[in-house]
């Protein structure tokens, strides 16, 4: 291999690697909603996985059929940018709707207590809340089988990142490859992908981690907004102040 040619595998690999540690859109929504839905380490390292690989996918794609049909480079930087701006006001939606669904929740979810009189003689409490079944019984307590909610969350999630676009990759990476031979402009998309997405597995799990051992109190009802909240920040930061 040319030295040019592992100068610019170097140069994927890094530009992969700081393009994803400054774009909180790659991590904090995984981390936060990984900590809200109680996901385990598996399941959020294996959905964030395969939204990684769709959200470089994507753009490989794009860049791949570009370079098939001769399309300039600046038409598809174009197309990219449009991509990132409705990616962005995407992600803002979500978190806005997924925090309004959180704060519902946290209102329903607060706790109140009930006084019983039986016979006018005996008085007993107990307490509830309206996220889950209300069985008032006095003898043996039954937990009363509740149907699986199919959990849309992480389709939503893939499709924001397939979605989106990594903009970095076609001007600065694939074109420049592309002007050697095809399959150093695979090899080079590759290296990318592999550092976005493994960057992507690490800071996910280090925050993940991190977060699961956050005392929230009595914040802890509120864990769906926050989480919406988060995702929300990350989605105004990469609009407008382009991170």
């Amino acid at each position: 291999m040319f030295p040019s040619s592992q100068l610019l595998l170097a140069t994927a690999m890094s530009i992969g690697f700081v393009h994803t540690l400054l774009g909180p859109d790659h991590y904090l929504p995984f981390a936060v909603i990984a900590r809200a839905l109680r996901w385990s380490t598996a399941r959020t390292l294996w959905i964030t996985f395969l939204c990684g690989l769709g959200h470089v996918g994507s753009s490989v794609l794009l860049g791949l059929i570009g370079a098939a049909l001769g399309v300039a480079v600046e038409r598809l930087t174009g197309i990219e940018s449009v991509r990132g701006g409705l990616a962005a006001w995407a992600l803002i939606a979500f978190g806005l709707v997924y925090m309004l669904y959180g704060i519902r929740l946290a209102v329903r979810g607060r706790q109140h207590t009930h006084v019983h009189s039986h016979d006018g003689a005996t008085f007993h409490t107990h307490t509830h809340a309206h996220t889950s079944g209300h069985v008032h019984v006095h003898s043996v307590a039954e937990t009363p089988e509740q149907g699986q909610r199919v959990n849309l969350t992480p389709w939503i999630l893939f499709t924001l990142f397939v979605f989106g676009p990594c903009e970095p990759l076609i001007p600065l990476i694939m074109y420049p490859a592309f002007e050697s031979s095809w399959a150093l402009m695979l090899l080079v998309a590759a290296a990318f992908a592999v550092a976005t997405v493994g960057t992507m597995l690490v800071v996910v799990l280090a925050l993940s981690k991190g977060l699961s051992l956050l005392p929230l109190g009595r914040l802890e009802r509120y864990s769906h907004a926050l989480a919406g909240l988060a995702i929300l920040a990350s989605g105004l930061a990469i609009r407008f102040f382009g991170l």
